[in-house]
C-alpha cells in the first residue's frame, strides 16, 4: 500500500484507513518508516492509522524536552482526529504516550507501549565520542535489534547523519536526559485505560524488568513477550506483534 504522506503548517503525517483511530509514535533515532507494516496490516483490518513526525528537532531548545512534544501530539490528535484515539508507542514514543494518558487522558482509548523508556534505558550516552566514526554508529545501531540485519544500511546512514549535525546531536542528547528524569514510576497507577505492553525478549536498551515493572503498576495492563526480539518490536517481529495487538484490541474495544 501507498500511504499517504500529509502536510500543512502545523503537521506532517502519514495516514491510511477508516475506522477507529489509532497514533504511532516513533522514537528518538526512529521515524514514520518503523511502522509500514504495522500500517498495512491495521488499515486493513477497520483502524484509520495515523503516524505524526514528531518535532524532534524542531523546537527550540529550552523546549525541547518529553513533556513538550506530547503537548504537541495532544494537539495533533485535537486538530486532526478530534476524539480518542488507540496510542501505540515505541521507545520515547511510550514515553510520550504514557505523559499525555496521565496529563490528558480524555484523548487516549487505549495505550500500547513496546521498549518504552519512563522508568529506565540504556541510551548513547550523553554525548557521541565517536559520532565521525561510522562503524562505531553502525554497532550502537545494531545493538538495539535481536538480529543485526535489522539495522539496514539505510537507517544506519539515518543515525549517522543525526549524530554528525551538530544541532540535531544536541537536541538528540537533551531529549534522552529529558527522559531520564521524566520519570513515570509514581504516574503509572493513574493510568485507567486499558493498557498493552508488548515487549522483545531481548531488550538491550529497556531490558525486561522495564516491562514487568510496568506491567506491575499499571493497573489496566497485559502483558506479552517476544522471543529472539530487541528493542522495536514492531521492526524486528511485525507479524507476531500485529497479531498480538490486533487479538488484545478485540477484546479490550
Amino acid at each position: 500500500m501507498i500511504f499517504k504522506t500529509k502536510k500543512d503548517k502545523k503537521y506532517t503525517y502519514l495516514e491510511a484507513g477508516e475506522g477507529h483511530p489509532m497514533v504511532l509514535l516513533h522514537g528518538l533515532m526512529g521515524g514514520l518508516s518503523n511502522f509500514d507494516k504495522m500500517i498495512n496490516f491495521f488499515s486493513d483490518k477497520g483502524y484509520q492509522v495515523f503516524v505524526p513526525q514528531l518535532p524532534i528537532y524542531d523546537l527550540p531548545i529550552l523546549n525541547t524536552n518529553l513533556t513538550s512534544i506530547s503537548k504537541f501530539v495532544a494537539k495533533f490528535i485535537t486538530d486532526v482526529i478530534g476524539k480518542p484515539v488507540t496510542i501505540v508507542g515505541n521507545s520515547m514514543g511510550g514515553h510520550i504516550g504514557l505523559i499525555l494518558v496521565t496529563s490528558r487522558p480524555e484523548l487516549v482509548r487505549n495505550l500500547v507501549l513496546t521498549g518504552s523508556s519512563g522508568l529506565y534505558e540504556r541510551t548513547f550516552g550523553d554525548s557521541f565520542p565517536r559520532k565521525s566514526d561510522k562503524e562505531y554508529i553502525k554497532k550502537k545501531t545494531q545493538d538495539v535489534f535481536y538480529d543485526p540485519a535489522v539495522a539496514t544500511d539505510e537507517l544506519v546512514d539515518e543515525v549517522f547523519a543525526v549524530v554528525n549535525d551538530r544541532m540535531k546531536g544536541i537536541k538528540t542528547v537533551m531529549l534522552a536526559r529529558s527522559a531520564i528524569k521524566h520519570n513515570m514510576l509514581n504516574d503509572l497507577p493513574k493510568i485507567t485505560c486499558p493498557t498493552c505492553i508488548i515487549w522483545g525478549k531481548q531488550d538491550n536498551v529497556t531490558p525486561p524488568e522495564v516491562a514487568e515493572d510496568m506491567h506491575k503498576f499499571i493497573p489496566n495492563s497485559s502483558l506479552y513477550w517476544l522471543d529472539q526480539c530487541g528493542h522495536a518490536a514492531m521492526m524486528e517481529k511485525p507479524d507476531e506483534f500485529n497479531e498480538i495487538l490486533y487479538s488484545w484490541l478485540q477484546k479490550v474495544m
